[in-house]
């Protein structure tokens, strides 16, 4: 799955992949490949990315184009 939005958050952000790959906890490569395809991103690491960037898993694989977070379940 090619996910055009890991690239436009990172970039939207100002950051390089080593530094999300650092996020992650993971390689500057293993991330390269999820921002590519080449590679499916699991959902663990969507998680983290959705935290990071205040938004949504729906938002970054493309089901919504609203960017705001859902609310946080208590």
């Amino acid at each position: 799955m090619y996910l055009k939005r890991l690239k436009d958050l990172r970039e939207d952000n100002d950051l390089s992949q080593e530094a999300v790959a650092e996020i992650l906890k993971i390689t500057r490569p293993q991330y390269s490949l999820y921002e590519t395809g080449k590679r499916d991103i699991p959902v663990d690491l969507l998680r983290i990315l959705a935290k990071f960037y205040n938004t949504s898993i729906d938002y970054i694989v493309g089901d919504t184009n609203i960017y705001k977070r859902y609310p946080e379940s208590k």
